[in-house]
């Protein structure tokens, strides 16, 4: 297997993409991020929807633990204060048709904490392997040429340098440049396309009240179907004895960042139950908006030619609106592909392999997408 991978990034595709090359025999994996990154499950800057509400589905996570092996991600995050939510009995939803119905067999699972607690404990796991390591540094763009990438220029603490690689994978998220280090290196014809609602998410740390700790996961779902603005809001049991509450609303019925807008628009949805539940509660934190909403596709899998050397994976291939619940587990499956496209190849410099694992991770982005994609064009003004 060849010396080195570069990965930008060290947000969860990153890591999970880092596993995965430690794991396929990288003697050296360098994952490269412009943040100080907090030791402990700590907010960043560099992740704009960290704040909000995040689901961690049973196939992503699933996924999470195929790729970092003799781990269990899941114990270490039920250990930290997770919560396993059934999604047949341990979630109260109303949606556009009313209320789900529970069921009081227990159904498939996801886990819910805040997402900072995820790539914390995906990241110290990984972090494990000693071929990984993680650099502060930005990378500017890549080196190499149309034919084959052969490295990225970084900007650091030491200034600037080149960093060369065998294999270079982009998982730098919604804020990618992938497309204009491209363009760089003479390769175009990369065609994007952007769908955005107008999406603001508001959310709120808050206390569980005494007597409430057993309380179900609550959404109210916006309704794509009455051609006024999207408004939702959910209370999602966290780590800590904490209620994370998110709240979004597209272009015209944003949700305010004021305390009292925030509960004022909680008891105002179709359903006040959000409102109720959190009118006693105690709040711990400010109210935190964030406007990083929008679908982005980058199809960069259907670009005419491709470089060796390099794969694109996460939100940096496509973004989704955080209101689906789908990027933690696209990444995965995204990383997950690598590794089997690695396996099958037996090292990284084998013609072709970026490509193949470009449009293998382009499924499952796809598969979000159109979900995404179909309800964010129905509301006004999209």
């Amino acid at each position: 297997m060849s010396r080195r991978a570069v990965v930008v990034g060290a947000g969860l595709a990153g890591m999970l993409t880092a596993a995965v090359l430690a794991d396929a025999g990288v003697e050296e994996v360098v994952v490269l991020d412009r943040d100080e990154l907090p030791d402990g499950p700590r907010q960043r800057r560099g992740l704009p929807q960290g704040r909000h509400a995040h689901l961690l589905m049973s196939g992503g996570l699933t996924a999470m633990e195929e790729i970092v092996p003799g781990v269990s991600l899941r114990k270490r995050l039920l250990a930290a204060g997770a919560h396993e939510v059934s999604l047949s009995s341990g979630m109260l939803a109303r949606t556009p048709e009313g209320w789900l119905r529970r069921w009081r067999r227990e159904g498939p699972m996801m886990l819910t904490c805040t997402r900072a607690l995820v790539d914390w404990t995906v990241r110290a796991a990984v972090l494990e392997h000693p071929a990984v390591e993680v650099r502060r540094a930005a990378a500017t763009g890549l080196t190499g040429s149309a034919g084959r990438v052969r490295g990225v220029r970084i900007s650091g603490p030491d200034g600037e340098a080149d960093l060369d690689a065998d294999l270079v994978v982009d998982a730098s998220g919604r804020g990618t440049r992938v497309v204009t280090w491209l363009n760089g290196l003479g390769v175009s014809g990369v065609r994007t396309r952007t769908v955005d609602s107008g999406l603001v998410n508001a959310s709120r740390v808050y206390r569980v009240p005494a007597g409430a700790e057993r309380f179900p996961l609550t959404v109210v779902h916006a309704d794509p179907y009455v051609s006024r603005p999207g408004r939702s809001a959910m209370v999602m049991p966290v780590e800590g004895d904490r209620w994370l509450v998110s709240c979004g609303g597209t272009r015209g019925g944003e949700p305010p960042a004021d305390p009292e807008g925030f509960l004022r628009y909680t008891l105002g949805l179709p359903d006040p139950i959000v409102g109720r539940l959190i009118s006693g509660a105690e709040p711990l934190t400010d109210v935190h908006l964030s406007r990083s909403t929008s679908n982005v596709r980058h199809y960069l899998d259907k670009a005419p030619h491709w470089p060796e050397g390099l794969v694109v994976l996460g939100d940096a291939l496509g973004t989704f609106n955080p209101a689906y619940g789908q990027g933690m587990s696209v990444a995965a499956f995204g990383a997950r592909i690598l590794g089997r496209e690695l396996e099958r190849a037996g090292g990284l410099d084998v013609p072709g392999l970026a490509r193949r694992v470009l449009r293998g991770a382009a499924r499952p982005v796809d598969a979000a997408w159109a979900m995404a994609v179909g309800q964010d064009a129905l509301y006004p003004e999209t």
